[in-house]
């Protein structure tokens, strides 16, 4: 099983790439997203774009995500260990050794991967650049 998680609030194809690359190293991808609290905690109060129940049914339309789940946490710390994914995933805006959750998985035998994003496309920059064109 591979885990990724992340706030998923505008879908673009960075997101779906990654997504792909996560689901590659496994059999089954569990994706793990913030609710809207928690991302108007990262965020701002503006954000998110989209409920965490819209996140949650267009993600879990997509072939490559097997299952979604929403934590209500900062990090997915107490997820990640609970359910102890063979594979942790995440972009490699985060260094392996700064993945949430990374010391639990391998510990248990699992493995973390950072997966290279895709450049020019980003969620706060997207939102950024309609909001601009708003005005």
């Amino acid at each position: 099983m591979v885990f990724t998680n992340g706030c998923f609030d505008l879908l673009h194809p960075g997101h779906i790439r990654l997504l792909e690359g996560a689901r590659s190293l496994g059999n089954v991808l569990l994706l793990a997203i913030n609710s809207d609290a928690s991302v108007r905690g990262m965020k701002g109060p503006q954000r998110p774009i989209f409920s965490q129940d819209d996140r949650a049914e267009i993600l879990a339309a997509l072939a490559a995500v097997d299952a979604v789940t929403i934590f209500d946490e900062p990090t997915p710390q107490l997820l990640i260990a609970a359910v102890l994914p063979d594979v942790l995933v995440k972009g490699a805006d985060w260094g392996e050794d700064a993945i949430v959750g990374g010391g639990e998985v391998e510990a248990a035998g699992g493995r973390v991967f950072s997966l290279p994003l895709q450049p020019g496309f980003s969620t706060s920059a997207l939102v950024a650049k309609i909001r601009q064109a708003d005005s």
